[in-house]
């Protein structure tokens, strides 16, 4: 009985370790199957554009040289003629000036201004006969000049490089230019012949740059070349006039602010956003 218990129990044993491999073959853990890399994306993204257009308001300061291109006078005789001032020069002074203006995009813009030039003294000779009969005689001259210049303008400007922007322009209009009263003075004898005041046609040049302070503020500096065109300058008195300048060219230093409504100087450009790359969870097959 006992042996015959004993054959069963081996041949159970031996049943059961035939049976181990294929139940081993059944448990298995499926492989990793790597994920396809992803499609490669654009981390970089286009910033969004900038407005750059708005209306602008500026004010400005200028010291300016201004040279005088000579006059004419008439004189009654005798000899009646016309005759031309030996010497003139015009005294170096400042101006104040504001405007309105209009910045249409990165690259260009338009304002209109106005500046009050201030006044500087004008000295001059002139040079002829006097009296009966006549005899060689000189006179020395003396008077004040100022100005109001009115211009519409128009700038190129190059873009801009770490806040400066350079710029050209050029502008057109009038200028009002009021002469003081002329002072003769001839072997201290005092002529005085009124001032003339009247509008003339005026143009500008400019170049320069502008420094963005803040988004909306600008510091300008630059060089202005202003032409005034010739015009009557003193009335008669005395056996001449009237006189007639031949113009002026002024050439001023200018620094200013200017300040924009909306849109942007350039001083401040929108941050490019960064997007990091998905990182994708490995397939299980």
């Amino acid at each position: 009985m006992i042996a015959k218990f004993s054959k069963a129990l081996l041949g159970a044993a031996l049943l059961a370790t035939a049976s181990v491999p294929a139940l081993a073959a059944d448990m298995y853990e499926p492989p990793v199957v790597e994920a396809p890399p992803p499609a490669p994306i654009d981390t970089y993204q286009e910033p969004e554009a900038v407005d750059f257009g708005g209306w602008y308001i500026r004010g400005d300061i200028d010291y300016h040289a201004t040279k005088w291109r000579g006059a004419n006078y008439v004189t009654y005789g005798p000899p009646p003629g016309t005759n031309a001032f030996a010497t003139g020069s015009i005294d170096s002074s400042w101006s104040l000036g504001g405007g309105i203006g209009y910045k249409a995009n990165k690259y260009f813009r338009t304002d209109l201004t106005v500046d009050w030039m201030g006044s500087a003294k004008f000295r001059g000779t002139t040079t002829g006969t006097c009296g009966l009969p006549p005899v060689p005689c000189a006179s020395t001259d003396t008077a004040k000049f100022g100005a109001l210049l009115l211009l519409a303008n128009a700038y190129a400007e190059f873009g801009t490089y770490h806040g400066f922007t350079p710029y050209i322009g050029a502008g057109i209009g009038g200028a009002h230019v009021k002469w003081g009263d002329l002072r003769n003075s001839i072997g201290g004898i005092i002529t005085t012949h009124r001032g003339a005041s009247e509008w003339r046609f005026a143009a500008a040049l400019m170049a320069g740059t502008s420094y963005c302070l803040t988004n909306n503020l600008s510091l300008d500096v630059g060089y202005r070349f202003t032409h005034i065109a010739k015009g009557r300058m003193f009335e008669y008195a005395g056996g001449a006039g009237p006189g007639f300048d031949k113009g002026m060219n002024i050439h001023e230093g200018r620094a200013g602010l200017r300040y924009q409504f909306g849109g942007s100087t350039g001083c401040s450009e929108p941050e490019v956003a960064y997007v990091p790359e998905p990182v994708e969870p490995p397939v299980y097959k």
